[in-house]
């Protein structure tokens, strides 16, 4: 396995102007543009910057012309190489900085997820949160505890991550248990496919766990961009900080509204959207008269932080704050009061003063972990908790599904299938990434969507791709998604994620002349390549139960790249004979370390990100290990197969039989 270099620039000045993710983009369209056109020259650029998404909004052709005009007045017939091509569009990017009076200088990545290219700027306060941060919790891991303290002020932060380790550790800490962490390797000294195992490994697992990364590679990570690993960085925390603002967690959320509709609405709402809803509860019944939309003008004066800890924590409290007429001063006052709560200090009276968006949310998040003050009707919670689904399969399920939409890149993230997906955009969203061309924009309605025929309306183009795409879909409206059917839903997902994996597999498989590829194919291929390897495990079906152990997953990997499982981590029950005769018998416990140890390997190795969960494979569920063949849902038969037993080519939902099959 060779080591990822990306794009390479000679220039390093010009090279640390851009990621890599540009870089590859940029370089598509100057190859591009180099083979159509016979001499590629400084005046044939601005029809192609015109056309670029960077200035497409804010210039026109004329536009770029004239800036061009002025660095190349003379060599307008100089024929382009690469770095003369990316340094006139730095140039055009510099007059777009101008244009717009620099306002993007200052954009911050907590929030708002997306990178951007117009100016790489770093917030020296939000850099010196994220280490003390990580100081405090990391500083007894074994592997970095030789490393830390670091110094915010220096770039050790930077250094520290090139080699993955951290990135992962951290993403342990947001979501325990994401990665094995047998998996990562923790030499003193590694080299560079080995921090490439642990980059991709961390790039995929902070992608599964719902952070941002289209603009982010490895070879970002492991040059210590600063702005990108900050902004990666951030997003991990975020979702650590605000973990406990789950309802299966903390069901005294329900506390904060009265009725089963609220209740419904509370659930779908992103976890920042529900602290804002919950400081906004303490604060009316603490006496507060203005409602806190945000985390940055509307907290900067310390007003809403001092009654809110008033109400919280009354005996670390005083109305010094709340006199005192200085912001700087009462965001002081602030600060010593959550202090003694036991709420570590990552930011300062100028960062409240400021409104750094970013560090406020933190900075409430941490409060809440700490008191959230909701200890009243606990009949109330538990009522509306019984509407949350408590079947297992089901919400293993729905994980499976929210990691892989997620995992697309989707503009919207998604924090529940079954709320999040009832409008019908993000189902749009994800047939338009799958399907590129599918979706007419024109016809779909753009949240927030208050009429219910407008949502009804997304979900009826769902409905009307998906037929296109060949999809069962008998009997299935656009008002079921509306209603949240969560059957007809997951079945509507597994066939998409299924047409997703075959038509990666048709585009990798040139010889398959596009013809379709079946589950014998993939059975065949499988199973050939691990005979060929002298290993003995076979596969008779995606519902052989002897899979359940992983162990012919591992020797699959073994086959495909034979450095990338660590056999002496693997587990196998009694002896690996006793897996594969009798599975129902084997150590639940190994069989769930050797799937451990087998998924974190498959996303280090960059292929594919894995959707699966120790769960299902363990359990064997068809569906989970059939992502990239046919089959069905729960044990469909034939070619396509059908959720939960449907059999003959597409299936059906519960049963159908025949070519398309049928509803139940």
């Amino acid at each position: 396995m060779s080591s990822y270099v990306g794009v390479v620039v000679s220039d390093p000045w010009l090279h640390s102007q851009f990621t890599q993710v540009e870089l590859r983009t940029l370089k598509s369209k100057f190859n591009s543009n180099k083979t159509l056109l016979e001499r590629f020259t400084v005046g044939e650029l601005p029809p192609v910057f015109a056309k670029l998404n960077a200035f497409s909004g804010t210039f026109d052709e004329d536009e770029i012309k004239s800036v061009l005009d002025k660095s190349y007045a003379d060599t307008s017939d100089q024929e382009v190489d690469f770095e003369t091509f990316l340094r006139a569009y730095l140039s055009v990017q510099a007059r777009g900085v101008e244009k717009s009076g620099g306002s993007k200088a200052s954009s911050s990545s907590f929030l708002k997820t997306s990178t951007t290219t117009v100016h790489h700027a770093i917030n020296e306060s939000e850099k010196a949160s994220y280490v003390s941060h990580v100081n405090s919790y990391l500083r007894d891991d074994p592997f970095l505890k030789s490393y830390l303290p670091i110094h915010p002020a220096t770039n050790a932060f930077f250094d520290l991550v090139k080699d993955g380790v951290l990135l992962c550790k951290l993403i342990n800490l947001a979501v325990p248990g994401t990665i094995d962490e047998r998996a990562i390797n923790t030499k003193k000294i590694l080299n560079p496919w080995e921090r490439n195992e642990n980059l991709t490994l961390g790039l995929n697992s902070a992608k599964a766990i719902g952070c941002t990364v289209v603009n982010i590679g490895t070879q970002d990570i492991a040059e210590g961009r600063p702005y990108l690993v900050l902004g990666l960085i951030s997003q991990i925390i975020k979702i650590q900080m605000l973990a406990d603002l789950n309802f299966k967690k903390t069901p005294s959320l329900f506390q904060l509204v009265d009725d089963t509709q609220d209740a419904e609405e509370l659930m779908g709402l992103a976890p920042e959207k529900v602290l804002l809803k919950w400081m906004n509860f303490h604060l009316k019944k603490a006496g507060y008269e203005k409602q806190v939309t945000n985390f940055s003008s509307d907290v900067k004066d310390g007003e809403a932080y001092a009654y809110l800890l008033n109400a919280l924590a009354p005996e670390h409290s005083s109305h010094v704050a709340l006199e005192t007429k200085d912001p700087t001063e009462r965001a002081k006052k602030v600060l010593e009061q959550a202090e003694k709560m036991d709420c570590k200090r990552y930011l300062s009276p100028k960062d409240i003063v400021d409104g750094s968006a970013n560090l406020n949310l933190a900075f409430v998040a941490q409060i809440f972990q700490h008191r959230n003050g909701l200890t009243g009707d606990s009949s109330k919670s538990t009522s509306f908790a019984e509407m949350m689904t408590d079947d297992v399969e089901t919400s293993r399920e729905e994980r499976c599904f929210r990691l892989w939409i997620n995992s697309l890149g989707t503009a919207t993230y998604v924090n529940n299938v079954f709320e999040d997906l009832r409008n019908g955009w993000v189902l749009l969203e994800v047939l338009d990434k799958v399907s590129p061309g599918s979706v007419n924009w024109k016809h779909a309605n753009k949240p927030p969507i208050k009429m219910p025929f407008k949502k009804v309306e997304n979900c009826n183009e769902v409905i009307k791709i998906g037929k296109e795409l060949h999809f069962s879909l008998v009997n299935v409206a656009g008002n079921d998604i509306v209603q949240g059917n969560k059957k007809l839903l997951l079945a509507f997902l597994w066939q998409l994620m299924r047409y997703t994996m075959l038509q990666l597999l048709k585009n990798l498989r040139s010889h398959s002349q596009g013809k379709e590829i079946t589950d014998a194919d993939i059975l065949y291929w499988a199973n050939r390549k691990v005979k060929r390897v002298g290993r003995t495990s076979q596969a008779e079906s995606f519902r052989d139960k002897n899979l359940s152990s992983g162990i012919f997953f591992l020797e699959l990997l073994t086959a495909v790249e034979p450095r990338v499982v660590n056999w002496s981590l693997v587990t196998s029950g009694e002896t690996a004979a006793v897996v594969v005769t009798v599975a129902k018998e084997a150590s639940v416990e190994d069989k769930k370390d050797a799937k451990k140890v087998e998924i974190p390997t498959v996303e280090g190795k960059g292929e594919a990100a894995a959707e699966a969960v120790v769960e299902e494979e363990k359990e064997t569920n068809y569906e989970v290990d059939n992502r990239g063949g046919g089959g069905g849902w729960k044990g469909g038969g034939g070619q396509g197969g059908g959720w939960k037993g449907g059999g003959g080519r597409g299936g059906g939902w519960k049963g159908g039989g025949g070519r398309g099959g049928g509803w139940k």
